[in-house]
């Protein structure tokens, strides 16, 4: 997957026209709302399945960047921001040379002791089909009335079930982004690995296991919207610190998530000399600056912890006066 060319215009037309109309872009939601049947889109369903990010002639050195939302409770509020930001995170990456060629893969979270839909993975895509997989979540806003979801199962399908060529050709690792405000479980139940996924486990995983074979391939955060129900809890911050470290990013308005994820991509891949030049390139991509504050106060902890990194000449650095086309691609 992750073929086709992000098209900024396209994205803004398609927004336009949903506010005109008064539409949501979270269509399947919508119908899963209207005809009280609850499944989880064929599209989006995790059994069997292996994701792929792989180059193209479009796309010659492909960058792998999963997001996956925690969609219970108060949580069901990200995806929709996440959506709403998605062009800026795009001009971002793309126009200010963070990432020559992102494909970005989006899904969702609930617990899966009780909730009918609690994994659901789409594709990496390049292009707008990365806005019609976010349609395609079902926010189901359940979870078991504890402080744990099933984020390990996000992190072991990405782990086992992804095949991405920016790590397998050239040793470069993807990113995954969890959000969300509870805690993962300790273990990965091979039961439900198997209901869910569809792979035979001889036992349980260790949580610390699967985050290790993860961390092989993917540069992993969370984060963790502070001002939701539980993401205050100074005992599950501290249960992800434990998992995490410094790579636990404490965001006090989950409305400035995307700006967050931009930043950290462009502080990883030695693009961004320091959090103040990334707050430029951010406020002159469209961001609202508010929301630029929070996510440099959020990733502040991790900026002073990490070693330097040189910064990288990517093919895509332009200023976002020249070398762009008017519906936003790189020309």
């Amino acid at each position: 997957m992750g073929h086709s060319d992000w098209s900024d215009a396209a994205y803004q037309a398609r927004q336009n026209h949903r506010k005109a109309t008064k539409t949501t872009a979270f269509t399947y939601d919508s119908d899963v709302r209207s005809s009280g049947v609850v499944k989880i889109h064929d599209q989006m369903n995790p059994h069997g399945v292996t994701r792929e990010s792989r180059d193209s002639d479009v796309h010659p050195d492909s960058l792998s960047i999963a997001v996956i939302f925690d969609v219970t409770g108060s949580m069901g509020s990200v995806p929709r921001v996440m959506q709403t930001k998605l062009g800026a995170l795009m001009r971002v990456l793309i126009q200010r040379g963070y990432v020559a060629h992102p494909q970005i893969l989006f899904g969702a979270v609930g617990d899966a002791t009780c909730d009918s839909v609690p994994l659901q993975i789409g594709q990496f895509e390049s292009g707008l089909e990365m806005d019609e997989d976010l349609g395609k979540i079902y926010i189901e806003g359940g979870g078991g009335g504890q402080v744990y979801e099933s984020y390990e199962l996000a992190m072991y399908f990405m782990a086992r079930h992804t095949a991405i060529d920016c790590y397998e050709k050239r040793g470069h690792k993807g990113y995954l982004f969890t959000i969300g405000d509870e805690k993962p479980y300790a273990n990965v139940n091979r039961s439900i690995v198997t209901e869910l996924i569809g792979d035979h486990l001889e036992r349980d995983l260790p949580l610390k296991k699967v985050i290790a074979e993860l961390q092989q391939r993917y540069e992993y955060f969370h984060i963790v919207p502070t001002n939701t129900s539980h993401g205050g809890d100074p005992a599950i911050q501290a249960h992800w610190r434990g998992l995490l470290g410094e790579r636990v990013l404490m965001l006090n308005d989950e409305a400035a998530v995307c700006e967050t994820i931009a930043l950290t991509i462009g502080l990883c891949e030695g693009t961004v000399d320091d959090l103040a030049v990334g707050a430029d390139d951010l406020v002159a991509a469209g961001c609202d600056k508010g929301a630029v504050a929070t996510a440099t106060t959020a990733l502040s902890p991790y900026a002073a912890a990490r070693p330097p990194v040189t910064r990288v000449a990517t093919a895509g650095f332009l200023p976002a006066s020249t070398g762009v086309g008017n519906d936003g691609r790189l020309s």
